[in-house]
């Protein structure tokens, strides 16, 4: 048993730290972002916030052709192709000397991370199934938050004491670090017998099967909306709190207890998930996102930016209920497509991703001198959310055959 339970924690740092390389690539870039736009003639802080999204372009593209070849070949060898592909980027992102060097860098990033990052949610529904599998989901997220938490400071005191170009030489350094111990302790998840073969039309078929499956479809749109308004949070920090609050020195700090708010719910998660399941807790946050979104609005809408410690707690309870999401969406959308996970998990990141990056993209260029652009892309994503959420529960009653 003890043995059981040391394996089971191991695997689940393993996972946590295969996405945890997507974590310490953003969010350590955070406090550098004005410093690397002059060092690559970009003045424009709106311009700059493409050094965020542009990594998430990357996350969803990669995986339409690493799920696929996961499913043929197994899980271990696209992580390593994934890495090797992370590794070209950051030489690319050290020696920019152009925006659009550095943002070409910056996808080639997320295309290479989005392996590790995909195929470690393929490698835990080859092993789990249903609330199981969103327990450990909220466990691996657990973990993976540690990262968001210290990331901002680790970037900052990189800045500090050597350059920009150091912090993607520690990025490397830990992507390096984490593939060994993936290539050491970790076996392949994924049987012979279950392999598919590699084919052309891999990707469609594995799309047609997934089509079947309104549950999928809808969970998957309802995590492009949720990580859509999340990412204009990740893509306009640094300037909210530095710019529109003159918190420079104090912003890792500000995100680091803002990223515990989220870790506290996801931790949670894991116990609550067993008792009450994946779509009641999925439910009660997407109405509490909702509810703080629009109390925000009616009490600031044409108002200047209200004090910190308002924002602060305003921030805090919208990502409290952001990490009931996270993981039980990914988990739902997951439930019926086991026996196609590496695609499965390849298409549902791609159309959440994507969705995402062209919503953080609109909503961040309102994000100019307030806060409240943001508060209201967030309720007009919880309103379209619910919206999706209601229609599934409507179609279920009618047809309560899942498969279409």
């Amino acid at each position: 048993m003890l043995k059981k339970k040391l394996r089971q924690f191991e695997f689940v740092t393993l996972m946590a730290s295969l996405m945890s390389i997507v974590a310490l690539a953003i969010d350590a870039l955070l406090p550098a972002l004005d410093i690397i736009g002059i060092s690559v003639g970009s003045i424009s802080a709106i311009d700059n916030q493409m050094l965020i999204t542009m990594i998430f372009l990357g996350l969803g593209i990669g995986p339409l052709v690493f799920g696929p070849i996961s499913d043929s070949i197994g899980r271990k060898p696209v992580v390593y192709m994934g890495f090797g592909l992370f590794i070209v980027a950051s030489f690319i992102c050290i020696y920019a000397n152009s925006l659009e060097m550095m943002v070409v860098g910056r996808i080639l990033q997320g295309i290479g991370l989005s392996a590790p990052r995909t195929i470690s949610i393929a490698m835990i529904r080859d092993i789990y199934e249903g609330d199981y599998m969103a327990r450990i989901m909220s466990f691996v997220t657990v973990v993976f938050i540690l990262v968001p938490i210290i990331a901002p400071a680790v970037g900052k005191f990189i800045l500090d004491q050597y350059n920009w170009q150091a912090i993607f030489y520690v990025q490397l350094f830990f992507g390096v670090l984490v593939s060994i111990w993936f290539w050491k302790r970790q076996p392949e998840t994924l049987a012979l017998e279950k392999r598919e073969k590699f084919t052309s039309h891999i990707f469609i078929d594995g799309l047609k099967e997934l089509m079947k499956y309104r549950v999928t479809i809808a969970y998957t749109l309802i995590s492009g909306f949720i990580v859509g308004s999340f990412l204009v949070y990740l893509s306009t920090s640094q300037q909210i709190f530095e710019q529109q609050y003159n918190l420079k020195e104090e912003f890792p700090y500000i995100f680091a207890a803002l990223a515990i708010s989220i870790g506290s719910a996801t931790f949670l998660n894991g116990t609550l998930v067993l008792k009450y399941g994946m779509e009641r807790l999925i439910t009660t946050s997407l109405f509490a996102f909702f509810g703080i979104s629009l109390l925000y609005i009616i009490l600031y809408y044409n108002s200047p930016n209200p004090s910190i410690w308002v924002l602060l707690t305003f921030f805090g309870l919208q990502f409290f209920a952001i990490g009931f999401l996270f993981g039980n969406l990914r988990a739902m959308a997951m439930h019926p497509v086991g026996h196609i996970a590496g695609i499965a998990a390849a298409i549902t990141g791609f159309v959440s991703t994507i969705m995402a990056v062209p919503i953080s993209t609109f909503i961040g260029h309102y994000v100019v001198d307030s806060s409240l652009p943001l508060f209201i892309g967030f309720l007009v994503c919880a309103s379209i959310s619910i919206g999706i959420w209601a229609y599934l529960k409507l179609s279920v009653k009618k047809a309560p055959v899942q498969m279409v």
